[in-house]
């Protein structure tokens, strides 16, 4: 069973929400947030370092503080405001005609301590200290997580009709020419509906936020072991998530550039591939793309070529290790480049799809890199298996697009 419950979001006036709504913290540098953020933009919140001039560290006391500060005065000029009575929304996303659509509700703690909320990718601690941080400071869950769910008919069926039967509050194009739509959940008969349907859901999976979800759940503990009147019912004891159904979501190719080849000239890396694939060289001036599971893109020395593992190179039949990400890593990066540990590697880099096969050949074609690879796309059935399975990811695994926008909504952790 799980649990969720409607909240009082913070959130921006309909005149201000273009100017707040921004890209997620993480998919941005410092230098590139600062220059996107406009004046009200949420990004002055969520990456406090670019406040300064110069851009100060970004884990600094006094860069924790000025996020403190600027959500504070964002409150004071209205250009945030907080709902009066607890609510569901409805988020929507289009992208390139495709409209996704997920409840924003508050989701609990101890659902994660307990594994109802199930993750595929491992934390990297000093991050998930530098969320910590932030949810401690702020006193807020600025940003939401990204869940999924496996589809609840009933819940289509309810989502369809608010959207069908009632104006959205936002609706807006953002900046990379996605549409964004939300709509207030006030009615108490549905609240409540959509309460128990999650009661009958076994599991929810994090699709983005692994960073996020863990940070959350710390300071919920953190704060209720601080607590002598601990009840259990305090906002801290839960974090805002935003929900999707399993059909609703697109999982696009996380792709890998290299620097060098491990001292191998290029034709001896090209024999050491024949070894557990099918190499084929492709016209070079059309990128390759991947056709399917198994089978990738690589460039290098100016021309494209596709790539196809040998029947017995990889093991179907583990979840983990059928991966495309796991059958590259094994193969080639670790057998053949000695790349160990992708998390600490400076050889390698990831380019996630939505910028194209065109940002790969850029990158070898500049000398920056010396190869590319291009993977086929994890599924999310893929992803709730290994889940499911108490299995881990390797990283840089899943691409997930569109991104949520940050500061159409906010939870804040007290009971005000």
């Amino acid at each position: 069973m799980i649990k969720i419950k409607p909240f009082k979001a913070i959130r921006p006036p309909k005149q201000y929400v273009e100017e707040i709504a921004s890209r997620p913290y993480d998919v941005l540098n410092s230098a590139e947030a600062k220059a996107e953020a406009g004046e009200k933009s949420l990004l002055h919140i969520t990456k406090p370092e670019i406040n300064f001039n110069p851009i100060a560290n970004e884990y600094s006391d006094e860069v924790y503080e000025k996020g403190k500060e600027c959500f504070r005065r964002w409150i004071e000029n209205g250009w945030l405001i907080r709902d009066n009575e607890e609510k569901y929304y409805i988020y929507a996303q289009t992208m390139n005609g495709r409209t996704q659509y997920g409840l924003t509700a508050c989701t609990s703690a101890e659902d994660y301590e307990s594994g109802k909320i199930k993750k595929h990718e491992l934390t990297r601690k000093d991050k998930e200290n530098d969320r910590i941080r932030h949810v401690d400071i702020q006193n807020a869950n600025i940003e939401p997580v990204f869940l999924s769910y496996p589809d609840v008919p009933e819940m289509n069926r309810l989502v369809a009709s608010v959207t069908a039967s009632q104006e959205a509050e936002y609706d807006f194009i953002s900046g990379d020419g996605f549409r964004h739509q939300l709509w207030i959940v006030d009615n108490p008969a549905q609240i409540a509906q959509i309460t128990k349907i999650f009661e009958n859901v076994s599991a929810l999976y994090i699709a983005d936020g692994h960073h996020r979800t863990a940070a959350a759940a710390a300071v919920a503990k953190a704060r209720r072991l601080a607590n002598p009147n601990h009840r259990g019912d305090e906002e801290y004891n839960r974090f805002m998530a935003v929900i999707f159904p399993e059909s609703h979501l697109n999982i696009i190719d996380y792709n890998r550039v290299v620097k060098d080849l491990n001292g191998l000239s290029v034709e001896q890396f090209l024999d050491k591939l024949e070894e557990n694939f099918v190499v084929e060289k492709k016209d070079s001036s059309i990128p390759y793309k991947p056709a399917c599971l198994h089978n990738f893109s690589m460039y290098l020395s100016g021309s494209w070529y596709s790539l196809t593992a040998k029947v017995g190179a990889y093991n179907d039949s583990d979840p983990v290790g059928g991966l495309d990400v796991t059958v590259l890593s094994n193969l080639v990066l670790d057998k053949i480049l000695d790349i160990k540990d992708l998390r600490t590697s400076k050889r390698i880099d990831f380019v996630g799809g939505i910028r194209g096969l065109e940002a790969l050949s850029q990158r070898v074609d500049s000398g920056e890199m010396i190869v590319a690879f291009a993977l086929y796309p994890v599924n999310m059935r893929q992803l709730i298996n290994i889940a499911d399975a108490g299995e881990i990811m390797p990283p840089k695994t899943t691409w997930f697009e569109p991104k949520l926008r940050s500061g159409l909504t906010i939870h804040a952790l007290d009971d005000e």
